[in-house]
């Protein structure tokens, strides 16, 4: 466990989710009593992460143009924080990778983040060099969905997340390294898996590149809210979860 915050957020703003709706948009009550649309980045089905009520936090916005003057960023269900704003685990990795303290890949130098790549027109979330000089390529892919015990990644049907796991397996194929980090961005949860229910073609393709040498990390993400001049997050690294496949 990495002790030392990787990242903050703060002077957010506490509020309570009224309801989400076409895909982007947010409404909460503030604790004044007046509701507000926030922009939500999550284009996913965020099942499992919030229920009307739910307290969340929201990020004002500095550009005092912007239509929709808060970004939500977390929302707490069940005594548990849970991140759903999707820019924000491509930062922590990258700020991770830095400082050479993501569990499974050490001796990284030379980070970069949004390199393109491949043959399918991608951009690389994080990539950098190991110690020998091999180019290190690093997707990171938000989970938050929860099944049982287990946080579960992608919670809709994603073309997107398939042809990453193409591209990575490509860069194996040439020599270099390739790893799929997934966020585990709430504090509950035992063990990770693919939603295998949920986008079967994307469970088999994960199991194909892990085989195929992918290094796949389900990286423990502990998220801590705390209350002073408004509200800030802190992320800190917890390990790597387990992946657990279900039995034959």
């Amino acid at each position: 466990m990495i002790q030392t915050p990787i990242y903050q957020r703060s002077s957010l703003v506490l509020g309570h989710i009224l309801k989400r709706y076409k895909r982007f948009l947010a409404d909460v009550e503030l604790e004044d009593g007046s509701v507000v649309t926030a922009h939500s980045t999550n284009t996913g089905t965020m099942a499992t992460c919030w229920e009307p009520g739910d307290p969340v936090l929201l990020e004002p916005s500095a550009n005092p143009k912007r239509k929709l003057p808060f970004t939500w960023l977390a929302c707490r269900r069940e005594g548990v924080w849970i991140g759903v704003e999707t820019g924000i685990p491509n930062k922590v990795v990258a700020e991770a990778a830095r400082l050479d303290c993501i569990p499974g890949l050490a001796g990284l130098r030379e980070v970069r983040t949004e390199v393109p790549y491949g043959e399918e027109r991608s951009r690389i979330d994080v990539m950098a060099l190991d110690r020998e000089g091999r180019a290190v390529f690093i997707e990171v892919k938000n989970a938050t969905l929860r099944l049982g015990d287990q946080i579960c990644f992608p919670d809709a049907v994603t073309e997107r997340g398939l042809k990453h796991l193409r591209e990575l397996q490509a860069m194996v194929r040439e020599g270099h390294r390739a790893a799929l980090v997934f966020f585990i961005h709430r504090g509950d949860g035992t063990s990770f898996d693919a939603a295998r229910a949920v986008d079967p073609a994307y469970a088999v393709e994960l199991d194909r590149a892990a085989g195929a040498g992918v290094e796949i990390l389900p990286l423990r993400v502990r998220m801590e809210a705390q209350e002073g001049v408004g509200w800030s997050l802190t992320w800190r690294l917890d390990g790597l979860l387990p992946w657990v496949k279900p039995g034959p």
